[in-house]
């Protein structure tokens, strides 16, 4: 019996920078952001589209009716979280409709937390193959106006429904993790943007997966051999291809030559969907998987893939998955595709507004908004210190441009 992803799906919130806008802004060279880091733009959401709204947007097409009856938990990671006490997993738990005799948590360490939401999904669904799990992540990474990190930022949601018998993927039960305790990220509570050492976190990145895979060829070298591709976790889209290379060098074994070769080939597919979104944290491996599955070519049932989840802090795993027969007609690429095209440029001065806004810590009553623009879950208002959500069925005004003052 296999067990892994069933159905996938992302959310990117409703507005974008085109990074070259940032660049001039800034005053930067445009080929800076667009080809040394290797992003083009950089998703922004509203105060209404916070880690909630946006994840129940991301799971909300994955479900049937029959789903909600059959998942015993929700799985909520992010780094992104607004509440110490209650988990993100139990506002997705009411908005989504799940049975009541189910499980809500929310999981931690960084971006990696979306990794250990999955394993713990797999080992549920293992011993338990007619039950299934929902795992969200979801957030909003934010590094300050004008930062060393600023380019770096993003903000969306992925969302998977863990099965036995899984339509997209696989996982193996065979994996490898690494912990090592590191200050190359993290956010004091006190914080809401995060403190960084980029140079040494980019380092660490590179140290940890070539450890990995070195240790993983000891284990299993077979299954090295057999890796169509790698996946990783890209706060930006050149850091995985630097990984890559740094393997190359570090490790003299032919084995491992000959598949970096083939595994910068295939790099770039992985990376398309997190150059116009960004860094969304826990879901950034992820939405690299979906940008894979979308877009390379090559892929046949029964591939094998990894996947390179990094969190720092640090925490890190390499994964194995197999692609399943049919995996595409699982997917609705169009509608994912649509939602990036739809989507409203705003100018750099309008992202600086919006960065500057945040929900008041009061007790009053504070309307976040309205009425919304487009369909889907939002953030309705805030009241004593708690949250209330509303869902969109149709657009309001369809016709309507979405305008930001």
């Amino acid at each position: 019996m296999s067990v892994g992803i069933d159905r996938i799906n992302f959310y990117v919130p409703r507005f974008y920078l085109d990074l070259r806008e940032l660049a001039q802004a800034r005053q930067q060279d445009p080929d800076k952001y667009t080809i040394g880091i290797g992003q083009d733009q950089m998703a922004i959401a509203p105060l209404e589209q916070d880690i909630i709204a946006m994840a129940a947007n991301a799971a909300y097409p994955l479900l049937e009716e029959d789903d909600k009856d059959l998942i015993d938990m929700v799985l909520f990671a992010t780094e992104t979280s607004f509440d110490f006490s209650k988990a993100a997993a139990v506002y997705l738990h009411d908005l989504l409709g799940i049975q009541p005799y189910a499980r809500a948590v929310e999981f931690k360490e960084a971006c990696y937390a979306g990794t250990a939401a999955l394993q713990m999904a797999c080992d549920y669904v293992r011993l338990r193959p007619e039950r299934k799990v929902l795992v969200l992540t979801s957030d909003i990474s934010r590094y300050g106006l004008s930062s060393s990190g600023e380019v770096t930022q993003g903000a969306g949601a992925v969302a998977f429904v863990v099965s036995a018998n899984p339509s997209i993927l696989a996982i193996s039960s065979q994996s490898l993790a690494y912990t090592s305790n590191q200050f190359d990220f993290w956010r004091p509570y006190y914080r809401r943007e995060a403190l960084v050492d980029g140079k040494f976190s980019n380092q660490l990145y590179q140290d940890i997966f070539v450890r990995l895979m070195g240790q993983f060829l000891n284990i299993d070298r077979e299954t090295i051999a057999e890796l169509e591709t790698i996946h990783f976790h890209l706060p930006y889209s050149k850091m995985g291809m630097k990984a890559l290379k740094a393997l190359r060098d570090q490790n003299s074994d032919s084995l491992i030559q000959e598949k970096v070769d083939l595994w910068l080939e295939r790099y770039p597919q992985t990376t398309y969907l997190g150059r116009r979104v960004g860094n969304i944290y826990t879901g950034s491996l992820y939405l690299s998987l979906i940008s894979s599955l979308i877009y390379q070519e090559s892929f046949e049932p029964s591939h094998k893939l990894a996947l390179f989840s990094y969190g720092s802090g640090a925490v890190a795993e390499l994964l194995i998955g197999e692609l399943q027969d049919g995996y595409q007609k699982h997917l609705d690429i169009e509608s994912m595709l649509d939602q990036l095209d739809q989507r409203q440029a705003l100018t750099v001065a309008q992202y600086e507004q919006l960065y500057q806004e945040s929900i008041p810590v009061t007790e009053d009553e504070f309307i976040v908004c309205q009425q919304a623009t487009e369909p889907g879950f939002y953030l309705h208002r805030v009241d004593g210190h708690r949250r209330f959500y509303i869902f969109n069925k149709i657009n309001p005004n369809p016709k309507t441009e979405i305008r930001v003052e």
